[in-house]
């Protein structure tokens, strides 16, 4: 009898504006078993909400995310990553202005690394969007990834009908469900 060694989850790190949007995205997906919102790419340790959203931290807003590799692999992981924000404005994200709603993949291996770039030059080969893509690759120790407030964790679920998740969230969601039915978890 054999065994096979390799983990049964990997976890993505990625950054894409607000982690309320990322994070109601990608919770729903079959295969991804927990998302974690906080905040990576700074020098601060132990960061919290109040000093990343003030620019001067060199944080971005993140989520990571755990998932079973041989149900959603890593690279469609990014391709909807991809789909639900926009990779080619430095800094922004809709209304959300700032470096901590950067473009970023915090990559945790280099085969993730390496998936990363080749996922972005396919889409730019691809000419996916009507701009270069501007996002981040920046390997970082998995003890620089910080979780969030317990206030931002499965915000959209908690807080549906608050104005932001009602403008930018809520239409996050309809597109996945739109666009992404087969990938869903079931109800």
């Amino acid at each position: 009898m054999t065994h096979d060694s390799r983990p049964t989850t990997e976890t993505a790190t990625l950054a894409g504006g607000c982690f309320w949007c990322l994070e109601a995205v990608f919770e729903r997906l079959q295969g991804v078993e927990q998302v974690v919102s906080g905040y990576a790419g700074g020098d601060l340790p132990r960061p919290t909400y109040k000093m990343v959203c003030s620019g001067t931290t060199g944080h971005a807003e993140t989520v990571s995310v755990t998932f079973d590799p041989t149900v959603l692999s890593y690279a469609d992981l990014l391709r909807i990553f991809f789909a639900f924000h926009d990779p080619t404005t430095r800094d922004r994200q809709g209304p959300d202005l700032g470096s901590q709603y950067r473009s970023a993949i915090f990559p945790h291996t280099t085969e993730q690394e390496r998936t990363a770039r080749a996922v972005i030059a396919a889409l730019e080969a691809a000419k996916t969007f009507d701009a270069s893509i501007v996002t981040e690759v920046t390997r970082l120790p998995a003890d620089q990834v910080w979780p969030a407030e317990a206030g931002h964790q499965q915000y959209y679920q908690r807080n549906p009908l608050q104005p932001y998740c009602l403008f930018q969230v809520a239409p996050k969601v309809a597109k996945l469900r739109r666009d992404y039915a087969a990938r869903l978890k079931s109800a």
